[in-house]
């Protein structure tokens, strides 16, 4: 099955015709994601690498029937072209844009959310699941086809790791980039939940970092809800108080959000935690052997 995309994705982008926008599009069209339609206001009637260009959602859901929007949409522009795909009646909404302003997200989440659509990022690198589909800017080819769910807060973090345990064999059913912002549209709980109800995932990966109580909130339903083995990395040991360190949401107030108490809170409800990505690879090939 995989979670969030998969072989019965139906894909389309919003900016495709941007720099990123095509660029990305026709690498993941490349992968074998079912790329149907792109959207750029004015300039519809086209086509990048081959996939037609819309100058609506509302017009490439009626011609494309596409199920999944990839935004690529500048940040002054990227709430509304979200607004615009849920309106239209997208399932998915995979924001890549960064810098959208918090109080944009703080608004469209709370739109989003009751309608029940499946909102990733933004300030994301996507969702990939490996030999199935992949919605994002996240380099497939170091990935494998496996049973290890992987969930976080930062991209590069994620490819290092997905590829340390493609190295050791281990494979992941899908990839999960929720974003660094403060205000994303999902969280490490609704990805651990659905990582929970998968049949092709046996075992969760949860790389978080510095900043907020995500991973604090993760660690209690992990312990109350989970069945799975779940391996985590924080990020972010050597960083000093007050700073912000990478992502926007990675800021630390006195001993909050440090990495060493959520280090403490996801050991105190019984998962193991790496100190450095290799070493999460490591305790996860441990694990999957144990169990197979």
């Amino acid at each position: 099955m995989a979670i969030i995309v998969d072989s019965e994705t139906r894909l389309v982008v919003q900016g495709i015709t941007g720099r990123e926008g095509s660029f990305h599009a026709a690498r993941n069209k490349a992968y074998g994601t079912n790329v149907v339609a792109g959207v750029t206001p004015g300039k519809g009637g086209g086509d990048v690498d081959g996939i037609p260009v819309f100058d609506s959602v509302r017009e490439a859901v009626a011609e494309t029937s596409p199920n999944t929007a990839m935004v690529f949409v500048p940040a002054r522009f990227a709430a509304d072209a979200i607004y615009e795909a849920v309106d239209a009646g997208i399932e998915t909404v995979i924001c890549i844009t960064e810098g959208i302003p918090a109080h944009d997200m703080l608004r469209v989440y709370n739109y989003v959310y009751p309608r029940g659509v499946t909102l990733v990022g933004p300030n994301c690198p996507g969702v990939l699941s490996p030999g199935k589909a992949n919605v994002g800017i996240i380099p497939a080819e170091i990935f494998r086809e496996g049973n290890v769910g992987l969930v976080s807060r930062s991209g590069t973090l994620t490819y290092q790791i997905g590829h340390e345990l493609a190295q050791l064999g281990v494979g992941q059913s899908t990839i999960v980039g929720i974003g660094g912002d403060p205000v994303v549209g999902s969280s490490f709980l609704d990805v651990l939940a659905r990582f929970e109800r998968d049949p092709e995932t046996e075992y969760v990966v949860m790389v978080g970092e510095i900043g907020g109580a995500e991973e604090e909130k993760a660690a209690s339903f992990i312990e109350a809800e989970m069945t799975k083995p779940v391996i985590a990395y924080i990020a972010g040991f050597t960083a000093p108080p007050g700073k912000t360190m990478g992502h926007a949401g990675a800021i630390i107030s006195g001993t909050a959000g440090t990495a060493q108490a959520k280090k403490e809170a996801l050991e105190a409800h019984g998962v193991r935690v790496g100190t450095n990505p290799t070493e999460v690879a490591r305790l996860v090939a441990e694990v999957v052997g144990a169990r197979t």
